[in-house]
């Protein structure tokens, strides 16, 4: 079963694209620390033929089917006593959202629903009579202790096991293995000029963000991590975010 009764904000339907102000957001402050880029891999990837990038993206859509059905294999018991648990409960299994994906393209990302049936609600009462939550939501669209989320949902989130139906997604060809975490479309304001480099890729199941700290960082750091990322992925800063992304999992770091 799938849902869209579990949105974390507000009804918002505006697209801004990278015309938006630069003024809206300053990065010079941000120092990004991220796994050595060698200078002679950006050096080749800036002087590579046109000609050459249908094969390198086939060889990465590749990379990611495979990757994709492998963790799904391995994660299979996990899949389905989760499906399991969340049927028992009150609500749908999976939640659905409107996401932003590559050249601004909207999709449906797919998780288990961690939250209880009607959040939209609970989060206008929570926004409506508490300042300080409402400041902390239009800054970081996320809330550290957030009623909405279940028992079971806590679970999940802390160990990243609700973001599992997103392999569908690979699979699709909505999201890749790596690469900006999806965001919703009212959030690419926050972007400014820095858009450009969300549009440019798919949005990834992991991503540099998710390794530099996630929900613990502000959403400046955010985008200028996805701006970097964008700027010099390569196959070698790709196989460091996956392997640190196994050691954030299991610590569960940022994660709520």
């Amino acid at each position: 079963m799938s849902s869209n009764a579990e949105p974390r904000v507000p009804a918002k339907t505006a697209h801004a694209r990278s015309g938006h102000p630069v003024t809206l957001h300053t990065f010079t402050s941000v120092r990004v620390h991220v796994p050595h880029v060698p200078r002679r891999e950006r050096l080749l990837a800036a002087e590579s033929n046109d000609a050459l990038q249908p094969l390198r993206g086939l060889a990465e859509r590749s990379l990611d089917i495979v990757f994709a059905l492998g963790l799904a294999a391995v994660f299979s018991p996990v899949i389905l006593a989760s499906i399991v648990a969340l049927g028992l409960s009150n609500g749908p299994v999976i939640f659905k959202q409107s996401r932003l994906g590559r050249g601004g393209r909207e999709f449906h990302v797919y998780k288990f629903r961690t939250m209880v049936p009607n959040a939209a609600e609970v989060l206008q009462q929570l926004l409506d009579k508490d300042p300080v939550v409402r400041e902390e939501w239009e800054r970081d669209f996320k809330l550290r202790n957030d009623p909405r989320v279940t028992a079971t949902g806590r679970f999940l989130r802390k160990t990243s096991l609700d973001e599992l139906p997103q392999l569908w997604n690979i699979l699709k060809g909505d999201m890749s293995l790596v690469g900006p975490r999806p965001i919703e479309p009212f959030e690419i304001v926050k972007y400014g000029r820095f858009a450009k480099h969300y549009y440019a890729l798919r949005p990834g199941l992991t991503g540099l963000w998710q390794v530099s700290g996630r929900s613990d960082t502000t959403y400046q750091r955010r985008v200028a991590l996805d701006a970097f990322y964008a700027k010099n992925r390569s196959l070698t800063l790709n196989l460091s975010i996956i392997l640190k992304t196994v050691r954030v999992v299991l610590k569960g770091s940022g994660a709520y």
